[in-house]
């Protein structure tokens, strides 16, 4: 005899052996005790969920002889010919391979003839979101009155796809994604009955593994047992069998990449590849060991929703203070873009590879999250009291800088006078570009929207007025250490030791209100960044050219 796979062998027969849908059983079981059966049902839900197991059950419990607590009793003559397929009352229908309108008008012309054996013809329409648009059309009036012994049963994974006109006319039941202790407990109770051995860490990481389908739990476990046929099944032959890999490798992995230790990374990765893991599902796995990660860094008290074991729990929350949440969120952002792009990629390792070297190097990544990023590691070098190098904060030359700083110095600050403000705005693109850093970051994101800065019309004393938004970024740039960078580098391009004041204004201020906001206050954070309340012309600039270039 044939071997039968798992998921066809142990499919339920009745209402309750069907796992993870009690919602759906336990209403469509008071319809049939109630005798309130309706004419149109649609299922609705992802793969392995029970849509298409649920019809069956439900054809033949509408035309059980003797039918047990609203579930069909699987012994009389209606029960074992629909079970056997050799009912002419139930007929089920592959909507990808007959989605045609002529399809659809057979059952038409069939539907008109009672049924030969039982109470109701039932016709199970699988995938039903592949028809025709005419097809569907020309289900309409059908589905709509149908004769008194005539059911219809659609299931789909992709109700989107399913014209209004369609959905208002059937009883809508959606299936859930099935939960891995109610798929663990399945597996175990099934694995009993085949008489094999397993772990509790096996079962459980095939059950997670299956993402929610029973029938993927099944067909994984069932690829398990033929890999290692006759011997207890383990977790390192699960994830040896799966292409997958042990969560320890993933840790130490991500204290590498915080670490910055890139050929670290890079070797992990080349271990992985030779023992035969597969990249999309290290990918996929990796993202969600760092989503689990963010949930102990957010609460306490997710415990049940990340389902992993005390021992590995201790670990995150060990690893959940080495890395602050911004970092974390763009390791996970940058992973998750990966695994839509891997799926097609020839060369999936060298993808890998180089996403792991951008999250050792944040430098390589000029957007927010890179900058922040790049702020953390230098935080942490500095802490540790690790030398950072002068190019680190910013790309000004440092022999150039400490001489004048020295001549600085030697002369007390003074308040810049109008044309040397005037030429602060001017030449405002080579002050950024001079910060370097992750403030010139900071600044250069605005840098097309800004204004030139101006006097204070009330005052009469200089200030740069800046308009920013974000407070990440505004904690970073509005510290002493900020500001003594952005006046040191205003100072290295003029060549002359002054002094401008600094205003904050929040987003949706107007420049009335500039002057009530205090002279301490510094700049915020990104983009948006207005420099008021200066009415630049040509006319004060003496290049023309250098006006069109910097404003």
């Amino acid at each position: 005899m044939s071997y039968t796979a798992l998921y066809r062998k142990f499919r339920p027969t009745t209402f309750e052996d069907v796992k993870g849908q009690d919602h759906i059983v336990t209403t469509l079981k008071n319809q049939l005790r109630a005798g309130r059966i309706g004419h149109a049902y649609l299922f609705c839900g992802t793969r392995g969920t029970g849509k298409t197991t649920v019809a069956k059950i439900l054809a033949r419990a509408v035309n059980c002889e003797h039918p047990v607590d609203g579930s069909p009793c699987n012994e009389c003559d209606t029960c074992r010919n629909i079970l056997a397929g050799t009912s002419s009352n139930v007929i089920e229908i592959d909507a990808a391979s007959n989605n045609g309108v002529d399809n659809i008008r057979e059952i038409r012309e069939e539907v008109t003839y009672r049924p030969t054996q039982g109470r109701y013809k039932v016709y199970i329409i699988d995938e039903v979101h592949m028809l025709s648009a005419g097809a569907f059309n020309a289900l309409l009036k059908t589905l709509e009155e149908p004769p008194e012994y005539v059911i219809f049963i659609l299931a789909t994974t992709e109700v989107n796809k399913i014209p209004v006109t369609i959905l208002s006319r059937c009883q809508r039941y959606n299936f859930h994604r099935i939960t891995i202790d109610t798929i663990a407990d399945r597996l175990k109770e099934l694995l009993a009955k085949e008489g094999v051995e397993a772990e509790e860490k096996a079962v459980r990481y095939v059950a997670k593994a299956a993402d929610g389908s029973m029938r993927d739990a099944l067909s994984l476990l069932d690829q398990c047992i033929a890999f290692y046929l006759g011997q207890t099944l383990t977790y390192e032959k699960v994830l040896d069998v799966l292409g997958t890999v042990d969560t320890e490798v993933f840790s130490s992995l991500l204290r590498r990449i915080i670490d910055g230790d890139a050929s670290g990374s890079i070797r992990i990765l080349a271990d992985c590849v030779k023992n035969g893991k597969e990249m999309g599902q290290f990918v996929n796995d990796f993202t969600w060991y760092m989503r689990n990660l963010m949930l102990v860094q957010s609460s306490d008290d997710l415990e049940d929703v990340l389902d992993v074991s005390a021992e590995n729990l201790k670990q995150l929350k060990e690893e959940s203070t080495m890395i602050d949440r911004e970092s974390l969120i763009r390791y996970i952002k940058l992973m998750s873009d990966l695994s839509g792009q891997i799926r097609f990629a020839a060369q999936k390792q060298i993808l890998v590879e180089t996403a792991l070297i951008r999250l050792c190097r944040p430098q390589m990544d000029t957007d927010l999250s890179g900058v922040l990023d790049r702020i953390r590691v230098l935080e942490k070098k500095i802490e540790e009291g690790i030398a950072v190098r002068p190019e680190a904060f910013g790309s000004m030359n440092a022999a150039p800088a400490a001489a004048q700083a020295q001549a600085n110095a030697a002369e007390p600050p003074r308040v810049a006078a109008p044309e040397e403000l005037q030429e602060i705005a001017g030449r405002w693109k080579q002050i950024i570009d001079r910060v370097g850093g992750p403030l010139q970051g900071v600044l250069m994101q605005a840098w097309k929207t800004q204004k030139v800065p101006q006097y204070d019309g009330r005052t009469g004393n200089p200030v740069i007025y800046v308009t920013l938004d974000g407070a990440t970024e505004r904690e970073y740039a509005n510290t002493e250490d900020s500001k003594a960078l952005i006046l040191d580098t205003i100072r290295e391009v003029l060549q002359k030791n002054i002094s401008v004041e600094f205003k904050a204004v929040s987003t949706g201020q107007t420049d009335v209100q500039l002057n009530d906001i205090p002279v301490q206050e510094l700049i915020g954070s990104r983009v948006g960044m207005d420099f008021d309340t200066f009415d630049g012309s040509e006319e004060e600039f003496d290049d023309p050219e250098e006006f069109d270039e910097d404003i």
